[in-house]
């Protein structure tokens, strides 16, 4: 195996990851590793747009108040103020280096979704916004010559030099098949959430959970793995993907009806289609419930059609792909998989549990976002979150010294029909832990995935393929143990066996590699 030495090593090439490179390469050699092309995230993907209290209409107080009623009490205060609070200032940075988010004359254009009190949302190019912060970073960080790309190396597991200490990574090398060793003072994990568990899922084939995977068996503490998002309105037409309408399209006037043609959200909160999103995905899943429905539509007709075209060019261009015309033709929709709440403890400056190990973005939980993520934050926390766990990355590990540790890679596991094994999983998670959840499907999940994952034990997996098995099937369990644990409902989590919400604020954790949930 190659060994090879760096000062910092980031997985992952979204926002947070690209980010967390940029603000270490003033320090040292900086390996970002990534799986794909670089930048190939969700970001790249996200619409929206960046949630920030740059706007003379809003404040700093209001855009905490919004993101802790989302995150329906269980978010930490601490977590949101930083998040909120330096967010202007790091969006500010975003636009000195070429960001060009769209303007209204002069003016930053804001406009409104879900559960946000004020129009506080910028956006790019419409409906592109994730896509112009990623080449914004990656043309960035294309002049700094300490930042290495490592792009097509999968990381399979971190290296460990204590038990409560990371030092590395071991990859794997996609084009060659060749195993390598990477050591650094610090790795960063920035590989995003697990959407790629699920049927529907408006995540890219990238999202796997591998850096929470990873850093669980490292016995890093997981915590609130049973809250994952699902977006309301995932587009649902025969042959294509679950591609995600975006919430702004419901911000800026968009209505829910159910096959009747008839609104219906109302019926489920009395803020309709602008009700947080978990709440939302429930509407329409118990509307499509009771009409006997694969999916309900969303409307736009009766906005003016320039502005629908204009505002939302890149979903209207993708829709007419599929013969739909979203400035005129009722949209077919339902929810799928789009954002993970849970993921790797860590503090308000993305230090872990374990010496050396950080965590930004999705992959983390920061708090911030509670049992339910309030619309658009999820960029804004990638860029701040990014840049704040790389700062403390070098406070504390700038004078370590690391060094090589005798490892041996003896036993190796392929699976030989990962299509299938993947299929399986996906109906699993689908049925038995999306969004409405009960005591005797989650027993169904949690047999499944434990049996699958029972033949990793010991071994390393040999190819890519086989790695984001083991990687899914142990955040599915997670997942599964967890939602199992809150017998309630609270947030994303919702239990149709126990519909009532809980009102004690407690969360649950994994600790030690252990898949048993401890609740405080």
């Amino acid at each position: 195996m190659n060994t090879n030495f760096y000062d910092y090593l980031v997985l992952g090439s979204g926002v947070a990851g690209l980010r967390a490179a940029i603000e270490l390469s003033g320090h040292g050699r900086v390996a970002v590793v990534t799986k794909c092309f670089l930048g190939e995230s969700s970001s790249e993907y996200a619409q929206g747009g960046v949630a920030v209290a740059l706007s003379d209409d809003d404040d700093i107080s209001l855009h905490i108040e919004d993101t802790l009623r989302a995150g329906d009490g269980l978010c930490d205060l601490k977590a949101v103020s930083t998040l909120v609070e330096e967010g202007p200032q790091y969006i500010k940075q975003l636009i000195s280096w070429g960001a060009k988010f769209d303007m209204h004359g002069s003016l930053l254009d804001f406009t409104r979704e879900a559960a946000h009190s004020v129009k506080r949302i910028i956006h790019a190019k419409g409906d592109a916004t994730g896509h112009e912060i990623v080449r914004t970073l990656k043309e960035h960080s294309a002049g700094i010559e300490n930042i290495e790309k490592l792009e097509y190396t999968y990381a399979l597991d971190f290296i460990k030099d204590a038990p409560d200490s990371v030092a590395g990574v071991i990859a794997l090398n996609e084009k060659t098949g060749e195993i390598s060793l990477y050591y650094a003072k610090a790795v960063i994990v920035a590989t995003g959430g697990a959407g790629r568990l699920y049927t529907r899922t408006t995540n890219p084939e990238v999202v796997t959970g591998d850096g929470m995977a990873m850093a669980f068996r490292a016995q890093a503490v997981m915590r609130d793995m049973e809250f994952f998002q699902f977006h309301p309105t995932g587009l649902t037409v025969e042959g294509a993907p679950a591609f995600l309408l975006s919430e702004a399209m419901r911000g800026e006037g968009g209505v829910l009806k159910n096959k009747y043609m008839e609104r219906f959200c109302t019926k489920y909160h009395p803020d309709g289609e602008l009700a947080p999103r978990d709440v939302v995905s429930r509407s329409i899943f118990f509307e499509m419930k009771e009409t006997d429905s694969s999916h309900v539509f969303l409307d736009l007709s009766h906005l003016d059609s320039n502005f629908v075209k204009n505002r939302f060019p890149k979903i209207y261009s993708t829709c007419l792909e599929y013969g739909l015309d979203i400035s005129k033709d009722p949209i077919p929709v339902s929810p799928a998989a789009h954002y993970f709440m849970g993921g790797i403890l860590t503090d308000d400056w993305g230090r872990s549990t374990l010496k050396g190990l950080y965590a930004c973005g999705e992959a983390a939980c920061t708090g911030v976002h509670g049992a339910n993520r309030l619309a658009s934050n999820s960029l804004l926390e990638g860029v701040v979150y990014g840049g704040r766990s790389a700062k403390a990355a070098v406070k504390d590990n700038n004078n370590r010294e690391v060094r090589e540790q005798d490892i041996k890679i003896e036993t190796i596991l392929e699976i030989a029909d990962p299509k299938k094994d993947l299929e399986a999983i996906h109906t699993c998670m689908w049925k038995n832990v999306s969004v409405s959840r009960n005591e005797a499907d989650l027993d169904e999940a949690i047999a499944y995935l434990s049996g699958f994952l029972a033949q990793f034990d010991g071994k390393v997996a040999k190819n890519r393929a086989t790695a984001e098995l083991r990687n899914l099937a142990t955040v599915g369990l997670l997942i599964s143990k967890a939602a199992k644990e809150r017998k309630g409902s609270r947030g994303a989590q919702y239990r149709e066996d126990y519909p009532e919400r809980i009102a004690e604020n407690w969360h649950i954790y994994f600790e030690n590699a252990l898949f048993s949930p401890v609740k405080r």
